[in-house]
């Protein structure tokens, strides 16, 4: 248990999970928010001057090379900040008695399988993205034991870019709308990625080694349920019509299409669904549906027009 009021790092602040962990993690300790202008994350000299100077007993990194069309042209930066950075701050963890909680993804996976992945899957990223998303894992996990992993998938919420924004947005815009319907995943919000990592994290202060012995390791971390990307696009026009939103395309109208008619320079994998049992074992969580999620982005984006 720790006896002083715990320094929580938090990188990548101004992304979706990083401006939701601010809020989550406010009242377990004195936040560190850390932006992208404040620290380059693909200087490695620059992330350990950092964590000598600051002295986190915490790091949460969310910060990540997101951009998964771009990144296949931009192998060397993806890589720097999602498998480089990483592993630098799992040393540095080792080395000060600290805790990385870190962030990764379903496309570490080809989604070429029936069922949900479990933790224990073999890996087979499709695309450099999911490929330096899994060599920061690799990493993090050979540095220290003293991680938390989460793999999450489709993440969204009121704030930053997503596709749940993006539909509202082209449905008020557009006369029609075709999405793609043979990917299958669980749409997850970053609010309920942020009061996970908070869970998580007041374990940590309250048990300190007994954790680290304990809890430590790779988890899934998704929304209750699943959905194609054409049945999640139809649920947050249609539930946006029923709140009174303006919009040209209604949700019935929205066409489903193959992932061959949408090309794209990344592979996606075609099932992203991830097996959450072990996480909720472990923290005694209950995850709650992908659709309380949107319901409540969408009453956030409104209120805040």
């Amino acid at each position: 248990m720790m006896t002083h009021i715990p320094k929580i790092l938090i990188t990548g602040v101004n992304g979706q999970v990083g401006f939701e962990l601010q809020r989550a993690l406010a009242p377990l300790g004195s936040l560190l928010p850390i932006s992208r202008s404040q620290l380059d994350l693909t200087d490695g000299a620059s992330i350990v001057a950092l964590l000598d100077d600051l002295k986190p007993d915490i790091i949460v990194n969310p910060a990540a090379y997101t951009a998964v069309d771009k990144a296949e042209a931009d192998q060397e930066t993806a890589r720097a900040v999602n498998a480089v950075a990483p592993d630098l701050m799992a040393q540095w963890v080792e080395a000060n008695g600290a805790l990385l909680v870190h962030y990764s993804t379903d496309y570490v996976f080809d989604g070429n399988q029936a069922h949900a992945y479990i933790e224990e899957d073999d890996v087979h990223p499709q695309s450099v993205y999911g490929l330096t998303k899994q060599q920061g894992e690799v990493a993090i996990i050979k540095a220290t034991k003293r991680h938390v992993i989460l793999r999450t998938s489709w993440v969204f919420g009121a704030y930053g870019n997503n596709f749940l924004k993006t539909m509202l947005r082209l449905a008020a815009e557009r006369d029609a709308l075709s999405i793609v319907n043979d990917q299958i995943g669980s749409p997850t919000s970053a609010s309920l990625i942020a009061d996970v990592t908070a869970h998580i994290v007041r374990d940590y202060i309250a048990f300190g080694e007994e954790f680290i012995d304990e809890c430590t390791g790779l988890f899934h971390l998704t929304a209750s349920g699943e959905s194609s990307w054409h049945e999640y696009a139809q649920y947050v026009v249609g539930l946006a019509e029923h709140l009174g939103v303006e919009l040209k395309v209604k949700a019935k109208d929205i066409k489903g299409i193959p992932s061959s008619a949408y090309p794209t320079p990344a592979k996606r994998p075609m099932n992203s669904r991830l097996n959450t049992d072990k996480i909720k074992a472990v923290f005694d969580l209950h995850l709650p549906s992908w659709q309380e999620g949107v319901f409540h982005a969408i009453h956030m984006i409104r209120n805040n027009k």
